[in-house]
């Protein structure tokens, strides 16, 4: 290993080897009285412990530590030694240049504090904060638990295009969604055992919303859409003599949403689309293909695959999915409360705020 390489190592590991080694030599300095200190390194409490021994305080990493570009205080009030890295060598190594001219670590971080710093210390703080609670609560979150939570996500969509596409307007991907699920999971099982939902509550709530939950009469449907009704006619001519539905909405609809899908809109309810188009879906029998109906659009050849009819909802069916959604409903109106109270109990260094 070169000489450069092996300094290298040293910086990285030096520090907390360094404070094993000194500590270890302190701790056999003679059979003196000994005073328990709290070591702390880089804000981090350190499991080994500095002495006072006859009034005297022992940190013989000290030197070591200012070596390695560190320094080490001893606050009195808190019977504490802290050590921490210098920030004005770190601080001042060059991040980029231009035609010469550096630009600092302390720069690229004073203009990130401008434009968010704040607001992204507070996340981390929280984050660090219910991670602690989470592990002594015993909570541990699986790729299993983040798994089955953004299935009840997607659950929440139409189609899995509708759920990407929620994913695209707020500026994530689902990869952002998968790192970002697990904070919200230690809070919702942190603060779950504080709600109560009843049965009269979700008695209540179905009531209350029951039309939600009742099914209205729905068809599914194929269609392509055209310009004129030349061309709407010449294609169900195709389709009277036996051309394939889906290959010619692909080739010929105008609809892109829905021509790559072989024109398949999915099942709908009445008021979902334009009038003329809803009551030709609605008035034509499973497998039986329309005239040429014209909208706003254009002209449209729609093909109906499957019809439900309205179905009243029973308190039974939905039971559970209520129950969850009032849990949640509950978790989130108490979380900021149990947020604040957790932070009202910790030990919090915020230098952002404390300037």
């Amino acid at each position: 290993m070169s000489k450069s390489k092996r300094s290298i190592l040293v910086r990285r590991v030096g520090i907390a080897a360094m404070i094993v080694a000194g500590m270890t030599v302190a701790a056999g300095a003679g059979a003196y009285a000994a005073t328990k200190m709290t070591l702390f390194v880089n804000g981090q409490k350190s499991a080994v412990e500095p002495v006072i021994m006859k009034g005297v305080t022992y940190v013989p990493i000290r030197s070591a530590a200012e070596m390695l570009g560190a320094n080490v205080n001893y606050n009195a009030a808190s019977n504490s030694v802290t050590i921490a890295s210098k920030s004005g060598n770190v601080g001042n190594a060059a991040v980029a240049s231009v035609n010469g001219v550096t630009i600092t670590k302390n720069q690229l971080y004073d203009a990130m504090v401008a434009v968010g710093g704040k607001q992204t210390l507070d996340n981390l703080i929280q984050d660090e904060l219910v991670k602690q609670e989470a592990k002594k609560k015993g909570i541990v979150i699986t790729d299993k638990d983040v798994d089955a939570e953004i299935a009840k996500i997607k659950k929440q969509f139409p189609t899995e295009a509708d759920f990407q596409s929620a994913l695209q307007q707020a500026g994530m991907t689902l990869d952002d969604l998968k790192k970002q699920t697990p904070a919200q999971l230690r809070i919702t099982k942190l603060v779950e055992p504080s709600v109560k939902v009843t049965d009269a509550d979700v008695k209540q709530y179905f009531e209350q919303n029951k039309e939600q939950y009742d099914q209205p009469e729905q068809v599914k449907a194929l269609h392509i859409l055209v310009a004129t009704k030349e061309e709407a006619d010449e294609i169900l001519k195709q389709l009277n003599a036996g051309a394939d539905f889906a290959k010619l909405a692909e080739e010929k609809s105008l609809d892109t949403g829905s021509k790559d899908a072989g024109g398949d809109l999915g099942y709908f309810g009445k008021g979902t689309m334009v009038a003329e188009f809803e009551q030709a879906a609605f008035s034509l029998k499973v497998g039986e293909l329309s005239e040429p109906v014209k909208t706003q659009f254009g002209y449209h050849i729609i093909k109906v695959t499957d019809h439900k009819a309205a179905k009243a909802a029973t308190l039974d069916q939905y039971q559970a999915e209520i129950k969850e959604t009032l849990t949640r409903q509950k978790i989130s109106e108490l979380a900021a409360t149990w947020l604040e109270d957790l932070k009202a109990k910790a030990n919090i260094s915020n230098t952002l705020t404390e300037k």
